[in-house]
Formats: structure tokens, sequence, C-alpha cells
């Protein structure tokens, strides 16, 4: 999932009690929600690099503790500095004599003749730090990640190193703009009902929220299963309708960002790809599930001298083992990307480019989305049918 969504959800985490517990319980929870995606800098290193190694080790199951334990070091890091800085203070600020009040007086009392002030406000509500309580806020946090980020269909690789197979739900698009409504709803409703109680002189009570994130987090949960449910009936329709000339050998939904009704569908059949529109909303409807013969038919290109050669490439390997049975891979012909200049040879030499596509990417989530654009695809220069000259993804040229 996007990011935003990994931070509101570790928010909500934090405060649906763990702030009641210690303190720096929602910074820890806020951290490491997104922890995992500190593989991105490997983008550093190119494209391929960073398919490579994304949502891979950070994001696997068995990376959570570890990722809660690096947030808790951060944290623990931050606490220490400050509480070095505010000792510092202390020490240079100039003593003084508080004389002795009666103690009926109003924040004030007598300790063994001396007086002692009552702590303000802000030092009653401060909550000591218990770092049981901070990784565990963090590990809940951390779990979330890999969870959000299975139910989208780029996939995740959750058993990660033990295996290195690809896992993905296709329930939820990469960006859900409901789930951040939900989540900042949750968020927001305790700073705002607070407004309205110290409007009528209600007096504040410390960690507000708790009721409304986990309202968060349940609705959060809902959206995810009714979706589920969805993507499920979705697959039924394409089971008992003949969506496509030839036996299906297998049958993909991918999702639409807002509406949970609307699926993209693939069929991968034994000469062709079959791609069509379904709506779950009404499953008898002549309408439910969409073709159109001069659209929605690819045909599975011819393999080439060059495509074998391209599927032995890094970003070969890479693609094919993220992509599965929807990566394409076609010979294009002697087509240069505007990444890397095409190669020069002498006379008697040729090249092509080789293009890798993910088809469960290539349709159209916006209105003024072309159906050529194709996000996440890749090419590779092969020279007289087995040289790699230079690969690339997205735009962008690996190192």
């Amino acid at each position: 999932m996007d990011p935003l969504t990994h931070f509101l959800t570790g928010a909500c985490v934090g405060r649906a009690g763990f702030n009641r517990r210690t303190a720096y319980a929602t910074v820890a929870a806020v951290l490491a929600a997104e922890a995992a995606d500190i593989d991105v800098v490997m983008g550093f290193a190119g494209p391929v690099e960073e398919l490579s190694a994304h949502r891979a080790v950070t994001h696997a199951l068995v990376a959570a503790p570890l990722m809660a334990a690096l947030v808790v070091g951060v944290v623990w890091i931050y606490h220490r500095g400050r509480r070095a800085c505010r000792q510092r203070r202390e020490n240079r600020a100039p003593s003084r004599e508080v004389p002795d009040l009666p103690i009926e007086d109003q924040g004030a009392s007598i300790t063994s003749g001396h007086f002692t002030a009552i702590p303000s406000r802000k030092s009653r509500f401060a909550q000591p730090v218990h770092w049981l309580w901070l990784y565990a806020a963090a590990l809940a946090a951390a779990l979330t990640h890999p969870l959000l980020d299975w139910t989208n269909n780029y996939g995740i690789r959750l058993f990660y190193p033990f295996s290195d197979r690809w896992y993905e739900g296709s329930l939820m698009f990469i960006v859900e703009p409901e789930l951040w409504a939900i989540l900042l709803l949750a968020l927001v409703m305790p700073w705002l009902l607070g407004l309205t109680d110290r409007e009528i002189g209600v007096r504040r009570s410390p960690f507000r929220g708790r009721i409304w994130a986990c309202f968060g987090l349940a609705a959060m949960a809902a959206l995810i299963f009714w979706r589920w449910g969805e993507h499920d009936q979705g697959l039924v329709m394409l089971a008992n309708t003949q969506v496509a000339s030839e036996p299906v050998q297998h049958m993909a939904l991918e999702p639409y960002p807002l509406n949970p009704y609307r699926w993209h569908a693939l069929l991968e059949t034994k000469g062709y790809y079959q791609t069509a529109e379904v709506d779950t909303w009404d499953p008898d409807s002549l309408t439910a599930i969409i073709t159109d013969p001069h659209t929605d038919v690819i045909y599975k290109p011819t393999v080439t001298a060059a495509v074998d050669a391209a599927r032995r490439t890094f970003l070969g390997r890479v693609y094919l083992a993220w992509g599965g049975e929807w990566a394409v891979v076609r010979d294009v012909g002697p087509m240069p990307e505007k990444a890397l200049p095409p190669p020069v040879l002498p006379p008697g030499r040729t090249w092509t480019t080789v293009t890798f596509n993910d088809l469960r990417f290539d349709y159209p989530v916006l209105p003024s989305q072309s159906r050529n654009t194709a996000p996440l695809s890749g090419w590779v220069y092969i020279i007289d049918g087995r040289e790699e000259a230079g690969e690339g993804m997205g735009g962008r040229m690996q190192k």
C-alpha cells in the first residue's frame, strides 16, 4: 500500500491502547508501520536491483520483530538524547528557595517540612517509558505492513528467505482513498470532540481516542473482507461464464480503486490472453462481464532467440519471478529506449529490443489513462540474439 496508509494505520495502532501503557507508543507505531519500506534505498542501485530487493527481506513476516526492534532502538536513542538535554538545562538553571505554604493552598503540599509543588498539567499527563510495551506497539504496527501489502496485486514475498515465492491478494488497489478517509476520521474525531468539551467546560482526559482508533482499524479490516468477498464472487462469475473461446489455464481479477464491485479480469489460454471487465454488483446481469474482441485479446508473442537470451538476463530472471504467468516478453525489433542510446555495432551485427510487460498492471485505472500506458515495464537490448547490451525499467537504466 502507499506510505500514507501505512503511517495512518500505525497511528491508529498506537492510539488503540498502547499510548496508555507507555510514552512514545504512537511515534513508535507510526515508524514501525512504514519501516519495511526502507528497502526503497535499493533504487539508488538501479530499477532492476530495486525490483529484486523490494518486498523481500524487510517485508517478510520473520522480519517484523527485527523492524520493531530497530524502531525501538531509534526511539531509545531519541529518549536518551532528550533526557540528556533536559538534564543540561536543569544543571544550568539557577537554584532558588521556595517558601513553605499552608497545606490548604491549592497546588502545594507539605512533605517532611519542605514545599512540593503539584506537577503541572503537562507533567501529570506525561507517561513513563515502558520498553516492553513500546516494543509490543512497534511489533503490532510492523505486522500490519506485510498484511496490507499482501492485499494489492503487486504482491509480497511473505516467507522470504525460506521461500522466494510472491503472494498477492489482489483485493485492494495500491492507493485507496477511502482508507485514508476512514483512518483520518478515526484520528481527527477525538480532537474535534475535545474542542467541543472545552467549549462547555468538560475536564479533558488524557490519551483520548482509543475507541475511535479501534473503530478505524476495524473499519479497515471490514473493507478488506468486503472486497475479498467481491473478489471471490468475480472469480465464480468468470468460472461459470464462457469468456474465452479456448480452455482457460489461469485466471485473475485485478482491483480498481474506490469501487469494490469493478474488477479487471485476466484469462490465459494456450494461444492468447483474454481480458474483460467484471461488475459484481449484479452477477446475473447480461453486462456483468464485458469483453471487446477487438481490444481484449492479446496473442502470445513468438519466442525468438533474443527473447530466450533476454529471459536469462538479470532483468529477465527478476521480472519473470515477480510477474509469473502474467509477464509477457516481446521482441519488438530495433526500437531504442529513451533511457539508453542504442548500441553502436560494426557492419554485419544486429540488435533488437526485448520488452517485459506485466498484464496485472496493463489496464487503465483512471478515465484519462491510455491503454497504451504500460507501468512497471522493462526492456533489454540484445545483440545478435545472444548478448545483452543494456537493460532498464520504467524509463530508468540499470547501472
